[in-house]
């Protein structure tokens, strides 16, 4: 499949003027972008050169019309999710593109955070490019196509993953079956899980993820 334009809302650094670092946040399965971009406040204070933008997926969502998907989901089958992710890859790899040249700022400056199905596109385009991301940082999600990771993985970015134990909608042992495979596949793999919480984002792993995240982008410039 081709590139799709996509755009959604923004958030310019609290700091003023040119971006130090960008952070693309992927929202989930019949969200959008007004979902994520709103875990830019609480992070700003940590990243006040930050730009933040979250962009719409490329398609009307088949259950939810008023929200986005990046791809279709009847289930939570491994191959129908591979073939999304594979499907959609092209929008997502030229929006990051745009962005970067938009902001004037190379991959060591990024930061790729996605929710739920945002976390599955993240870590497939994020570990296909041929630079690194900064950090890929992935919220009650999923790797989709573990068993292709070895094979089509060009980098090799530090991750962290974070998942509420109570999730129905994608249960925590998608995480934990993502975790093996990417420590499997070489990669730096910090994970946490959020006690009592369900298909969402908890105080805590707001924190950790904030401080991961900043943590990634701030080593680029520490030298």
């Amino acid at each position: 499949m081709s590139a799709v334009a996509i755009d959604g809302p923004r958030v310019a650094p609290a700091s003023g003027g040119k971006p130090d670092y960008l952070v693309i946040l992927s929202h989930g399965y019949g969200a959008d972008g007004n979902d994520l971009i709103a875990l830019a406040p609480y992070w700003q204070q940590l990243l006040p050169g930050a730009a933040f933008v979250a962009p719409n997926a490329p398609e009307r969502c088949e259950m939810s019309p008023i929200g986005y998907q990046w791809f279709g989901i009847t289930g939570l089958d491994p191959d129908t999710l591979y073939q999304g992710v594979t499907r959609a890859a092209p929008t997502l790899d030229a929006f990051i593109d745009r962005e970067l040249e938009r902001a004037g700022l190379d991959e060591s400056r990024l930061a790729l955070v996605g929710f739920s199905q945002g976390t599955m596109m993240s870590l497939h385009v994020g570990l296909r490019r041929a630079k690194a991301p900064a950090a890929i940082l992935g919220f009650s999600g999923a790797l989709a196509g573990p068993e292709q990771l070895a094979a089509e993985m060009r980098v090799k970015p530090p991750v962290m993953m974070i998942h509420g134990d109570s999730d129905d909608m994608l249960p925590v042992t998608m995480m934990h079956n993502a975790v093996q495979a990417l420590g499997q596949a070489g990669l730096e793999v910090q994970w946490h899980v959020s006690p009592g919480i369900g298909h969402g984002i908890g105080p805590d792993g707001l924190e950790l993820g904030g401080a991961f995240v900043s943590d990634k982008l701030l080593r680029a410039t520490s030298g």
